[in-house]
């Protein structure tokens, strides 16, 4: 546990309302999605690079209150203001230099599947055995 733990735990005796919001730390960048140890949430990673409108060059990109910047308010190579922002798949080395990470908590949907199974072979025409299974709130 490191100190900032510590101090949270500490502060939760004596105010147990004080609500703190997991920043999912323990997720590594490098996974698609993953469970949060912390929270148990399930979190998915979004890689976000920055270009340049006018000629396309990728800029350095920061996150400032939640929005998607890039890190200088104008191009080195064009001097432009404007700026796109790109989601991007699945990083590779050269665009992590570029890129920012959002990890998004994943809502997940009500699990509403049918399962199917057949009888085995008898001398009787098969029947088709189905089972709902619905998992609700």
């Amino acid at each position: 546990m490191s100190i900032t733990d510590d101090l949270i735990n500490l502060l939760r005796v004596f105010y147990p309302n004080i609500n703190t919001k997991c920043t999912h730390d323990k997720i590594r960048p490098d996974v698609e999605q993953a469970y949060c140890p912390d929270c148990g949430k399930l979190i998915k990673n979004e890689w976000y690079v920055t270009r340049c409108s006018c000629c396309g060059v990728k800029m350095k990109t920061i996150i400032k209150n939640g929005k998607i910047l890039p890190q200088y308010n104008y191009c080195t190579n064009c001097g432009s203001s404007e700026f796109e922002s790109e989601k991007i798949e699945k990083i590779n080395f050269i665009d992590i230099n570029f890129a920012a990470l959002i990890k998004q908590e994943v809502e997940e949907e009500k699990i509403c599947s049918t399962t199917k199974c057949w009888q085995e072979k008898t001398n009787e025409q098969p029947k088709l055995l189905v089972q709902y299974l619905q998992y609700q709130q």
